[in-house]
């Protein structure tokens, strides 16, 4: 019965890292970049788009593709970052528990 309560008591206490972690992650800022600096976004860490900023030599008519491809990758870019960062913030905090190969946590 005691190991009960000890292991409920770390229950608890990992629901709060957790609910401090995912607090944690949503107020990441992560900047993705493509075309060598001429796109990049800003992403929250829950992979909300909240900035763009363009080159303005890729303002001409016939480049169109070229940008949307490069804001694509920029996108990419940043998201690909966030996740990381919440990946090793999730690692910190876990260490030890056995999860299952796969599990995702739920943010």
């Amino acid at each position: 019965m005691r190991d009960i309560m000890g292991m409920m008591g770390k229950v608890k206490e990992m629901q709060a890292k957790m609910e401090q972690l995912q607090t944690e992650i949503a107020s990441l800022e992560v900047e993705g970049r493509s075309g060598g600096g001429l796109v990049t976004v800003k992403l929250t860490g829950k992979g909300e788009l909240t900035g763009l900023k363009i080159d303005p030599s890729l303002f001409k008519e016939d480049d169109v593709e070229i940008l949307e491809d490069l804001i694509v990758a920029a996108h990419k870019d940043a998201k690909d970052k966030a996740e990381a960062a919440a990946a090793e913030k999730t690692k910190e905090i876990t260490a030890g528990l056995p999860l299952p190969p796969g599990m995702k946590l739920p943010f």
